[in-house]
């Protein structure tokens, strides 16, 4: 009456073809971890690796929110006590000065697209692999 047999033989086929895509993609191509490129000269950031892996972007709208909309543009203090300004530009590329080194190689992995480059220009990265300027 229902055709069970077929409906047990589609299921079947389904979720052979539905594994087989995802077991192809979990085996497929590169999966280390990106490194990006520490900078130079410094040990800490505003705020801890972790919080920094995964909430970069919750800080940096923080930031925006409090210097363009409330006009609070006091520094922030980094573990080793050196002052940092809240900004993308003169604040973290001050420290990490290659998007493609730094930004690019984790934002690839994760593939997700910024739209920080939207507002903000992108740093000039050297053709030469030297560090920009």
């Amino acid at each position: 009456m229902y055709d069970k047999g077929k409906v047990l033989i589609g299921l079947a086929i389904f979720l052979v073809l539905a594994l087989s895509v995802v077991g192809y993609n979990m085996t497929a191509g590169d999966n280390k971890k990106p490194e990006p490129e520490k900078p130079k000269g410094y040990t800490a950031c505003v705020k801890s690796t972790d919080y920094m892996k995964s909430s970069h972007m919750v800080l940096l709208n923080e930031w925006r929110d409090e210097v363009i909309r409330e006009g609070k543009r006091e520094m922030v203090k980094t573990p080793e006590g050196i002052m940092v300004e809240k900004s993308l530009q003169n604040g973290c590329m001050h420290c990490h000065t290659s998007k493609v080194k730094f930004c690019d190689r984790c934002h690839e992995y994760a593939s997700v697209k910024p739209y920080c480059w939207d507002c903000h220009l992108a740093p000039v990265e050297p053709a030469d692999g030297k560090e920009a300027i």
